[in-house]
């Protein structure tokens, strides 16, 4: 691919096309990286570098770039049946083959699912699917859905509205009505100095203050990610989510799982809901259902929800156009049967996922990481000014973008949240491939170290 190629897609690029969360004006000045092809875990750009893809794209591309089963799926039913919707009493048969398919791998209790097109989708999606429960129970004043600071769940307006991020919420007047939020379990963070399981047990309480400041009868659910990602891996303290489980439980509020980012076998079982024990009453999930090979969402729902909504015998006047669109059906049931096929699961949990920890421990010795931590296949660091105090860096420094910057030139992706620089690698990834991503990541926090201390 030549240079001049590349240069024409970046002028074009910057005439026509406008990115998400970017800074258009900056982005136009410096000219986009333009990514051309891809194999197994690396991505190529225009002039032809290898890159290992430590993100998996954007947390989704779990089986990799190039798989065979997912393409010749899409192929298939692209031939067959290109496009059918599931309105006006309506079906076919690979949303019918994948309902039944995710009932088999989703937590115990979930036997059913509403598709979407996306994670953002699920999560506008639950908004209305819980307060039609709570309606359809003749309780319509629970409508407050509580959710945390510095969460991610999407970016429509539901989605932007659950999600905690000021930035967000600072464009458009958000969050929309009724949707509120409580502090985050980020140990590092904002627990210094405190026992981890004391930390996490108190932000979990903070759930059953605010049910009791709105009062039970108005709270209609709980949303959380099982491992906050976009906010940068927090992983919470192992007594958070059995504390956070007791008080849906007693309060009779809904939990939501968003395992958008965490499903599909990314923390070694097939939903982050199994690994830490949790019981949500509806889950999101996207991304990693196709590998995104293309774009489909879908909320699995707990029996007993189901069952009122069922009962209600009432629309629930909510759909989009590609719920369940066969050609996104097709490569998810090709994705999870090639997961089955090569047991990619139990690998990630007793395999790869311990030697990645044991590996992404090593970034731990680097003068500029103060915490390494990881959970199955993501993986967070923290980079201070000062490891003694964890002093962070000068904000004006932007240091998280600048190692960003180091780790391509490296030739590997992470990814930046402020001066915590994250990593979700696809699940096939092999020991030797870890090893190469370590050492390419050291590579760039020298790198790092040497440009900020200039």
């Amino acid at each position: 691919m030549s240079k001049q190629t590349g240069s024409k897609w970046i002028e074009q690029d910057s005439a026509h096309c406008l990115h998400p969360f970017t800074n258009f004006k900056a982005l136009n000045n410096k000219g986009s990286r333009v990514i051309t092809r891809a194999e197994g875990v690396y991505i190529y750009d225009e002039d032809d570098n290898k890159i290992l893809d430590g993100m998996a794209g954007l947390w989704c591309v779990n089986m990799g770039y190039n798989c065979q089963p997912l393409i010749e799926a899409a192929t298939n039913q692209l031939q067959e049946l290109p496009y059918y919707n599931l309105f006006f009493q309506t079906t076919h048969p690979p949303a019918v083959e994948l309902s039944t398919l995710l009932a088999e791998v989703a937590p115990e209790g979930m036997n059913h699912v509403f598709f979407t097109g996306s994670g953002s989708e699920c999560n506008d999606t639950v908004v209305r699917m819980v307060r039609h429960y709570w309606a359809s129970l003749g309780q319509p004043n629970k409508q407050t859905i509580i959710s945390r600071h510095n969460a991610y769940h999407g970016s429509t307006m539901a989605g932007a509205s659950l999600g905690g991020m000021a930035f967000m919420h600072a464009q458009g007047g958000l969050p929309l009505p009724n949707i509120v939020h409580i502090d985050q379990p980020y140990h590092f963070g904002e627990g210094q100095g405190r026992d981890a399981n004391e930390f996490g047990l108190e932000r979990a309480q903070q759930l059953e203050a605010k049910i009791l400041e709105l009062g039970e009868d108005n709270v209609a659910a709980f949303i959380a990610e099982p491992i906050q990602g976009a906010g940068g891996v927090i992983i919470p303290p192992d007594s958070y989510w059995p504390e956070i489980q007791r008080i849906c439980d007693k309060y009779e509020v809904l939990l939501i799982v968003d395992e958008v980012i965490c499903g599909f076998g990314r923390t070694g079982e097939w939903f982050a809901s199994q690994t830490f024990n949790i019981k949500p009453d509806l889950m999101c999930m996207a991304k990693g259902i196709t590998s995104g090979y293309l774009p489909l969402g879908g909320v699995m729902v707990r029996d007993h929800v189901a069952q009122v909504l069922t009962d209600a015998d009432t629309e629930f006047a909510h759909g989009f156009t590609y719920s369940g669109h066969p050609a996104a059906c097709a490569v998810a049931i090709a994705n999870i049967k090639e997961m089955q096929k090569h047991n990619i699961v139990n690998r990630v949990r007793e395999d790869i996922a311990p030697y990645f920890a044991s590996r992404w421990s090593e970034l731990l010795a680097h003068p500029m990481v103060a915490e390494a931590r990881t959970k199955g296949l993501v993986g967070a660091i923290e980079l201070v000014k000062n490891k003694a105090t964890n002093e962070r860096f000068d904000k004006e420094l932007d240091v998280g973008t600048k190692c960003r910057e180091h780790c391509f030139a490296a030739g590997i992706v992470l990814r930046a949240v402020g001066d915590t620089m994250i990593c979700s690698p696809p699940l096939i990834i092999t020991r030797e491939e870890i090893d190469e991503f370590i050492d390419k990541a050291k590579i760039a926090l020298d790198n790092t170290l040497a440009d900020v201390s200039q």
